[in-house]
């Protein structure tokens, strides 16, 4: 049965307590860390970072500025742009759901970092291969939740069935208009043929990061890569062709 995260944003506290739990499961080795004028550090994703919390400053109606947060990491799209480009099959789908990533069969040529819409793909320069959450398999295969879920104090991160997580979106969407809340909408019951991550948001997709109407960008990347690949060639053709001419030349 197809399982899904639900990231309640009126829940969070930005206490990263899911980033750091994230680091300690996979081993993640810590990165520097430096004043940025932001809360955040790290100040983005990467292979050393799979699930950040970010920290959004928004003005209010009443003009008082608010701090939005959200705990950002790949969002596990049913049509995931990342594993329909990759062409050694390292991107493959777990049978409830989660994008997995085998890196012994990764070749490094980041075309799933340039497909994903969402920029969660990253490329870890030392090993020369992808990397991004997996949504914690080994936990979630031996009735665990994911590491994030388990530390999380608020309840803003909840792990289960899919339709369930569902449900419990719509649920609180329609207590936090009864309050008279401000936005209240999920992201991700349809994007991308419906996300493995579920968003309660109280604010537009953008104010989060997240494009409003996400693309499947497989066409995109394939055009830019072959061309790249052409432009090589011919530079490559090109650079043989001069230097046996150059060749030719001082023989004579």
């Amino acid at each position: 049965m197809a399982k899904a995260i639900l990231v309640d944003t009126s829940k969070c506290i930005g206490c990263r307590g899911c980033q750091v739990a994230c680091k300690q499961w996979h081993g993640l080795p810590a990165e520097p860390t430096r004043f940025q004028g932001s809360y955040e550090n790290p100040p983005d994703l990467s292979a050393k970072t799979w699930r950040k919390v970010r920290f959004i400053e928004t003005a209010g109606e009443d003009g008082r500025l608010r701090w939005r947060f959200i705990s950002d990491a790949c969002k596990h799209c049913t049509d995931a742009s990342c594993l329909a480009v990759c062409p050694t099959g390292a991107l493959y789908r777990r049978p409830w759901g989660a994008v997995d990533l085998n890196q012994e069969v990764c070749n490094g040529c980041r075309y799933c970092a340039a497909a994903c819409p969402y920029g969660v793909v990253t490329f870890n320069e030392a090993t020369g291969r992808a990397d991004k959450c997996i949504l914690c398999p080994d936990r979630v295969e031996a009735g665990l939740q994911p590491a994030c879920v388990t530390t999380c104090p608020t309840g803003a991160l909840t792990f289960g069935d899919r339709e369930a997580i569902l449900a419990r979106a719509k649920r609180r969407v329609a207590a936090l208009t009864g309050r008279g809340k401000n936005g209240g909408r999920i992201y991700g019951e349809s994007e991308l043929g419906g996300l493995h991550t579920i968003y309660v948001l109280q604010d537009t997709p953008a104010t989060y990061g997240l494009p409003e109407k996400p693309r499947f960008a497989t066409a995109s990347v394939f055009s830019s890569s072959l061309t790249s690949i052409l432009a090589s060639v011919v530079m490559g053709v090109g650079a043989l062709v001069a230097f046996r001419q150059r060749g030719g030349r001082g023989e004579e």
